[in-house]
């Protein structure tokens, strides 16, 4: 079993796996799909816990829309302001980043078509996370319910902050009856088809009409933080290209 030492198996460095490597995979396309009705079954609330700004869209943009549309009862959780993610950069330092990311979510959650949600801020160390992980768990235990369906990043991400909140999360909804629900983001960066390191007897296709996938790719664009070249430091945007692309496919995929 994989575990947290592993981390260096798991490098988010270079461009990763092209994205037209995944779509020629037909092992994605037998995946058994699962819809939100049953992801997140009626008088459930959704509990989305972002490790950063975008972590949000990125892993389940299409899924949020479809949990709008059936009346469930969401509440965000974001974790950090995500102020770390352009270090040295004049355009972008840490005072405008923490208050330009939450904007963003803002501004691509009404792209989706979404009434402004329940939001809880919690403004944990961008980069930092995995130091407050018992922090976390117990902020996260205290406000979830017996029922809650809890989204959050993969506990083997790849990332600090996603597998810190993925621990976190799974601490939580031990403690309090909740159901974790995982989501892979930085996973497709590092994995092959087939990798033995990704458990796919876990994984379940979410399928996305092409009005949801069209939303989510304008939501994106809401991010211009993370989509864009920043040139007062010649840096590539951080998300982007074959990065961006393995996040919007006709699906999502969920690790129950």
């Amino acid at each position: 079993m994989l575990t947290l030492a592993d981390t260096h198996t798991r490098r988010i460095e270079g461009c990763g796996t092209p994205d037209q490597v995944w779509q020629s995979w037909a092992g994605l396309n037998e995946l058994p799909a699962i819809s939100a009705h049953a992801l997140v079954p009626p008088a459930a609330r959704a509990v989305i816990v972002a490790p950063h700004p975008d972590d949000e869209i990125l892993a389940c943009g299409g899924l949020l829309q479809l949990l709008a549309a059936q009346g469930s009862e969401l509440l965000f959780v974001a974790v950090t302001d995500g102020d770390a993610s352009h270090p040295g950069s004049p355009l972008w330092p840490q005072e405008r980043l923490r208050q330009v990311r939450p904007q963003e979510s803002a501004l691509a959650l009404q792209a989706l078509g979404l009434a402004l949600p329940a939001w809880l801020r919690l403004h944990l160390p961008d980069g930092g996370v995995a130091g407050r992980t018992p922090q976390l768990s117990a902020t996260l235990a205290a406000q979830l319910r017996p029922g809650d369906i809890v989204f959050t990043t993969w506990r083997l991400d790849g990332h600090p902050d996603h597998e810190a909140c993925g621990w976190a999360c799974a601490s939580a909804c031990s403690a309090s009856g909740a159901t974790l629900v995982e989501m892979p983001v930085w996973g497709w960066h590092w994995a092959v088809p087939g990798d033995a390191r990704v458990p796919w007897h876990r994984a379940r296709r979410l399928p996305l009409p092409a009005p949801l996938l069209q939303r989510k790719r304008a939501a994106l664009r809401c991010f211009a933080s993370q989509m864009q070249d920043d040139p007062s430091t010649g840096s590539p945007a951080i998300v982007a290209g074959d990065a961006l692309q393995r996040l919007l496919h006709a699906w999502e995929v969920y690790f129950l």
